[in-house]
This record gives structure tokens, C-alpha cells and sequence, in this order.
């Protein structure tokens, strides 16, 4: 999955695949998580959040079951 840069302290890049509804994060700290059942519309506004902290804390860590990958 391709990622694309957050300008975010907390994150460094996140990548969405809309046919397997997965937002894949990267953290500052080098770990990845993936979040099932996403829909494109939330990861697009996570990616292009304001406040991506705020976004990820709000609607996303909440909200979906994460995955580690590394």
C-alpha cells in the first residue's frame, strides 16, 4: 500500500486500499497499524486533517480495531 507524508509530529505517513476498506498509519516511532473498515471519505479526511492528532484520537482510535504490521 502506497503511503503518502502526514505533516504531523505523531505521524509520519498513512496509505488507504478502498477495496480492502484498510487505512494503514505510520507512526513517528516507526510502528504501522492498520484500521478494517474504513471508509474512504474518513481517510481522506484524516489525511488531509488540520489537526491529524486530534482527527486520529476523535475518529479513528476509537471508532476501528487496529492491527500491528510493524
Amino acid at each position: 500500500m502506497e503511503r503518502k507524508p502526514i505533516h504531523s509530529s505523531q505521524f509520519k505517513s498513512a496509505g488507504y486500499d478502498p477495496d480492502k476498506r484498510i487505512l494503514e498509519i505510520e507512526f513517528s516511532t516507526g510502528s504501522v497499524l492498520q484500521f478494517g473498515g474504513v471508509s474512504r471519505q474518513t481517510a481522506d479526511d484524516f489525511m488531509r486533517a488540520s489537526s491529524p492528532q486530534s482527527f486520529y484520537r476523535d475518529r479513528i482510535e476509537e471508532e476501528y480495531t487496529a492491527t500491528k504490521v510493524k
